[in-house]
């Protein structure tokens, strides 16, 4: 299947958005690490790992959106904008270090995706986008692939469900 323009623009958007925040980072310090789980014993994640997951977030997200139809434009706009604000709150939160509000955002974010429809690609390229300028971009993928994935377990089996109670 050839890659439409789109796909490229996008893709080709998110890698220059990731060479600007790892210049300023390499200007400012160096480029970051993170470690799972907060601790040094166990992997670093460096933020270099963004010049590959970001463009090929932002390419698959574009390659799976449905052909365009009306009304489509506002649901995938609020699917790709309410995850990037919720992961930029909690970038936010993070760095501030109100671990308590940190808290409240995470797990709000997860009860969201439990009634929301968190799994579809715009949604978890709008988080990852949001928090990849304090964790870099691997470590909000994996989290957003979780959240993800149990939004779309969730909601299905909700959908199974209703469909053995509801009335005929």
């Amino acid at each position: 299947m050839p890659t439409s323009p789109p796909r490229l623009q996008l893709a080709a958007f998110a890698l220059l958005a990731e060479c600007l925040h790892l210049g300023w980072e390499a200007l400012h310090g160096g480029i970051a690490t993170h470690h799972l789980l907060q601790r040094a014993d166990l992997p670093g994640l460096s933020n270099l790992w963004g010049l590959l997951v970001l463009p090929a977030l932002a390419a698959w997200a574009a390659g799976r959106l449905p052909p365009a139809t009306a009304g489509d434009g506002r649901r995938i706009a609020v699917g790709f904008a309410l995850p990037l604000l919720l992961g930029a709150a909690l970038s936010l939160a993070f760095t501030l270090q109100l671990q308590a509000l940190t808290e409240a955002v995470f797990f709000g974010s997860m009860l969201l995706a439990l009634l929301l429809p968190a799994h579809r690609p715009e949604s978890l390229f709008g988080f990852v986008l949001g928090m990849s300028w304090t964790f870099g971009a691997l470590l909000p993928t994996l989290i957003g692939a979780v959240i993800a994935g149990l939004s779309w377990l969730v909601r299905g089996i909700a959908r199974r469900a209703w469909r053995v109670v509801r009335p005929a």
